[in-house]
C-alpha cells in the first residue's frame, strides 16, 4: 500500500523558515513527479510546487517563486519543501502528491495526482 507521510510543519513567524518532507513507501518513487499543494480553509486545494521523477525539472506557483524551493532525494524516497520569507498567507495544510506523468504542464490540479499524504500544517504568524 502507498503511503505518503509529510512531516515538518508548525507555527513560524512572518519571515522565518520551515522545511517540509514527504517520505514515501510501496511507490517506485523515482518514476512519479511529486507536488506540495495546499489548502488553506474554506479554499480550494492548489498546486504549490512540483518536481519532475530526475529533478531537473520544477514549476511553482507565482506567489512563491523566490521563496519556495522544491527538492528531491530518490534514494531516501523523500521530496522536500524549502519555505523562506514565510508570510502570514502561506497559512495552510501542506500535502504532498505523486503522479505519474513527467510533463508538469500535466500536472497542475489535483485530479492530476494518484496519491495523496495526509498533511501537515503551517502556520505563519504576522
Amino acid at each position: 500500500q502507498v503511503q505518503l507521510v509529510e512531516s515538518g510543519g508548525g507555527l513560524v513567524q512572518a519571515g522565518g523558515s520551515l522545511r517540509l518532507s514527504c517520505a514515501a513507501s510501496a511507490l517506485t518513487f523515482s518514476s512519479y513527479t511529486m507536488g506540495w499543494f495546499r489548502q488553506a480553509p474554506g479554499e480550494e486545494r492548489n498546486l504549490v510546487a512540483a518536481i519532475n521523477w530526475s529533478g531537473s525539472t520544477t514549476d511553482y506557483t507565482d506567489s512563491v517563486k523566490g521563496r519556495f524551493t522544491i527538492s528531491r532525494d530518490n534514494a531516501k524516497l523523500t521530496v522536500y519543501l524549502q519555505m523562506n520569507s514565510l508570510k502570514p498567507e502561506d497559512t495552510a495544510v501542506y500535502y504532498c502528491a505523486a503522479a505519474p506523468y513527467s510533463d508538469l504542464r500535466r500536472v497542475r490540479t489535483v485530479k492530476d495526482y494518484q496519491y495523496w499524504g495526509q498533511g501537515t500544517q503551517v502556520t505563519v504568524s504576522s
